[in-house]
């Protein structure tokens, strides 16, 4: 059986479709919390920023393994 299958490679790529979109949601809801607890206004925009950031690095961080692979 081949290593990286196509159904293998859609599953993969289906995946990383979803990680910007849940990461910027975490990050939100996160800061959403940390503001009902503190009282504060301004933490879900900072976590929002900060889930922006990570979803973007986790994904060029997986499509440059895959480059780098072939």
């Amino acid at each position: 059986m081949l290593k990286d299958s196509g159904f293998r490679q859609f599953g993969k790529y289906y995946g990383l479709a979803f990680l910007v979109p849940v990461s910027i949601l975490v990050g939100y809801t996160i800061g959403y919390f940390l503001d009902k607890a503190f009282g504060t206004q301004y933490l879900k925009v900072v976590f929002l920023f900060l889930g922006i950031a990570s979803g973007m690095i986790e994904l060029v961080r997986e499509l440059t393994k895959d480059d780098a692979g072939k």
